[in-house]
């Protein structure tokens, strides 16, 4: 297997990995998942809803190994690619991308059935649908008036693959492609992720080469976050050993000033009608996930399970901040990371054939590089 199909079956995997383990505590607290689970280190976790009897009237399930929409919607982007074989931009989302999650029915194993991926997700990404279909928005405006939160960063895994080896142009193509969902910190975030991803696929990259390319990159809020949050891990490793509670309760202290809401994640009615600045566009704000996956990854020196671990556990968006972990040092370390049971029960529990998917995706993307280095050359040419 050639190095570069390793490293994009390592995305692939690090995403469903991460998505898997996070997705049966999604939304609980680091205090309320340590009360309940322990630790949660496994993607074989019983849900913490799974006996609730409205999630049961749904039939939603999840846990032992299924994903959720970051995943999916991962699966989606690179279906896009290997159809378009080309970069995309804003019109690619309102167009391409739309039929994939709106139209193309796929298995989604939350509900346990054969639907559009449209029926499982969140409010902020039926957002696409809704701007870009029902309100045929110009595609570059797609993104504003959304809630601003992780939605783009967390798909946006294959934008840096197609772009490996070049971070600023996997920044680029991000921007460009999920302004058509995203706006504010939620698009810089997209972009940042991108970034990481590209680097991360370059052989012999280390920790610190992904975290150079975050701070160099991000803008604003992302990247004081990001600094706040390797700065606060910086000063846990310097101790010489520390703990795992000590490094969450830094972590979210050091993400206060650009995320203040906190564990407060749910929607209830004693919020309607209350200001805030929570999901609402800023120069000074920050999603969470980014920040937190890169300072576990800082913290366990790139090692894969225990930065995704600790990751998870750490409480709030559990998934995505899995989903992160798993994009970045998959691509680093490439699928060998991942352990084989795993992988099987990822494929046996969603009804997917992810080394597949990964293989067609990392054909097409390995296409789009060849033609970069051709014009690439031609552009040489123009110099002699």
């Amino acid at each position: 297997m050639s190095d570069f199909r390793d490293r994009v079956r390592g995305v692939a995997a690090g995403v469903a990995l991460g998505d898997a383990m996070g997705a049966p505590v999604e939304k609980l607290t680091f205090d309320q998942i340590r009360r309940k689970y322990g630790k949660v280190e496994s993607i074989m976790t019983r849900w913490y809803k799974a006996d609730r009897d409205e999630e049961a009237r749904l039939g939603r399930m999840r846990g032992d190994g299924i994903v959720t929409d970051d995943t999916l919607m991962t699966l989606a982007l690179m279906r896009v690619y290997v159809a378009e074989r080309r970069h995309l931009d804003a019109w690619d989302m309102a167009n391409e991308f739309v039929k994939e999650i709106a139209f193309r029915k796929v298995w989604v194993p939350e509900l346990g059935r054969e639907t559009t991926i449209l029926e499982r997700l969140f409010y902020p990404e039926k957002y696409i649908f809704i701007r870009h279909v029902l309100a045929n928005c110009e595609p570059r405006e797609g993104g504003i008036g959304n809630m601003v939160n992780c939605g783009a960063a967390m798909y946006i895994a294959p934008v840096g693959v197609v772009n490996a080896g070049d971070p600023k142009a996997a920044y680029d193509e991000a921007i460009l492609f999920a302004m058509g969902h995203q706006s504010s910190y939620g698009l810089e975030a997209a972009g940042v992720m991108a970034a990481c991803v590209a680097r991360a696929m370059e052989p012999g990259c280390a920790v610190w080469d992904v975290l150079d390319t975050a701070l160099g990159l991000a803008k604003d809020g992302t990247r004081l976050a990001i600094e706040a949050c390797l700065d606060a891990a910086d000063r846990l490793k310097r101790q010489g050993s520390w703990s795992y509670e000590e490094a969450v309760g830094r972590l979210h202290e050091a993400l206060l000033p650009y995320s203040p809401m906190g564990d407060d994640v749910n929607r209830h009615i004693d919020k309607v009608g209350k200001p805030s600045n929570h999901y609402a566009p800023s120069r000074l704000g920050s999603i969470e996930e980014l920040p937190i996956a890169l300072a576990f990854i800082h913290l366990h020196d790139g090692a894969l399970y225990p930065a995704m671990i600790d990751g998870v556990n750490a409480g709030r968006d559990t998934d995505s901040i899995g989903v992160m972990i798993g994009a970045i040092l998959g691509a680093m370390h490439g699928v060998g990371a991942v352990r084989r049971e795993d992988l099987e029960q990822l494929d046996r529990a969603n009804r997917f054939d992810l080394m597949a998917a990964s293989d067609a995706f990392a054909e097409a993307a390995a296409g789009i590089i060849r033609r970069d280095l051709d014009k690439l050359r031609r552009r040489e040419a123009v110099l002699d």
